[in-house]
């Protein structure tokens, strides 16, 4: 699902708050994921300023390449597309 939910930001960077959330999998599952993902060049991370003042930086990720090739060959049993709309729709 956290591959189908980056493909679905379409290049666009995210933060692992917003990841967990919209894939529905706690921090333990989601953090060792996007290491394993980055250091098989999936995925690329950077830390990125706060854009409120006094806020910590951030991790934020995206797909590369490889990683959007890797999540098409590999669609989650529930599409994202449904979970998240549905998510939002409640939000």
């Amino acid at each position: 699902m956290v591959l189908a939910v980056l493909l679905d930001a379409d290049g666009q960077w995210s933060h692992g708050y917003e990841l967990a959330r919209r894939a529905d999998v706690k921090s333990g599952t989601l953090y060792p994921l996007l290491i394993r993902l980055e250091a098989q060049g999936h995925l690329e991370a950077e830390w990125q300023q706060p854009v409120e003042a006094g806020r910590p930086p951030r991790h934020a990720y995206r797909l590369t390449e490889s990683g959007v090739q890797l999540a098409r060959a590999n669609p989650p049993v529930h599409p994202v597309t449904t979970a998240v709309r549905s998510r939002q729709a409640t939000i």
